[in-house]
């Protein structure tokens, strides 16, 4: 009985030891994987911290199994085509604080429906392509940003989940309808539908080249109508100038012989 204690107890103990290796090597490989001027930790999952890290570009040698990553407080300008595509764990996206002007057509494939939270606030984002937050799940947080509110942003932000909130946080720094300017985008949208302006004013040049024909129609036909009553009165009038015929005495005298006879 005193050697299958001792031998368990030895078990254990080689048991916690063997852990504390694997965990050990974990963390050496966590630390070695983790990209430059960033911080790597367990927290349930992999957290990728590189905030005030002075980086200019998002890192390209980021751990596969990141959950939490946190890019805020840097110099990016720009988030290119499936940047994050190998991040398929990634639940939390922190790009604030940033200087982001360019957001790519496929910059978030393949965390689009992963991702719980995407804060791209406090940037220089001005516009993104229609389908850049297609399928996009997360909720957003794209505040203070000098959006330019036309038909393009309109179709991003009703494609996004919880668009309303997302929305509603949006101030048009310029925009199609100069009177938008400095509003929510919110209340511009349901003052005019941006994406329908463009048939609007097509509409509206038909309508005015149509009836500048039609004045320039009615208006030769007034000239015309005009001319020729100019031209008739004229001729009248020469008519009228014209002396009258005088008969001849022959002719008087063949009349009244008629007339006797």
């Amino acid at each position: 009985m005193h050697l299958v204690d001792l031998w368990l107890t030895r078990s254990l103990s080689m048991c916690l030891l063997l852990q504390s290796f694997v965990l050990l090597i974990l963390c050496f490989l966590s630390a070695s994987m983790c990209p430059k001027g960033c911080l790597c930790s367990h927290t349930g999952g992999l957290n990728v911290s590189c905030s005030n890290a002075n980086l200019t570009e998002i890192p390209r040698d980021l751990p596969s199994e990141t959950v939490l990553l946190y890019l805020d407080s840097n110099q990016i300008t720009s988030i290119p085509n499936e940047i994050f595509k190998d991040l398929h764990q990634l639940r939390v996206l922190n790009l604030s604080k940033n200087g982001i002007e360019f957001i790519d057509e496929h910059a978030f494939k393949g965390v689009a429906e992963t991702l719980q939270t995407l804060d791209l606030s406090d940037n220089r984002i001005k516009s993104v392509h229609k389908n850049a937050f297609n399928n996009l799940k997360a909720r957003a947080r794209i505040a203070n940003n000098p959006w330019h509110c036309d038909c393009t942003l309109q179709q991003v932000l009703w494609s996004m989940a919880s668009n309303h909130e997302t929305a509603n946080n949006v101030i048009c720094k310029t925009s199609v309808l100069d009177e938008h300017a400095g509003r929510p985008f919110l209340n511009a949208a349901n003052d005019a539908d941006l994406c329908d302006l463009p048939k609007k004013t097509t509409d509206y040049a038909m309508l005015v080249t149509m009836f500048g024909w039609f004045t320039m129609v009615i208006s030769y036909v007034v000239y015309y109508v005009r001319q020729n009553q100019e031209d008739a009165r004229r001729h009248l009038e020469y008519l009228k100038s014209l002396p009258s015929r005088q008969k001849k005495p022959d002719e008087a005298d063949d009349i009244s012989t008629v007339v006797l006879h």
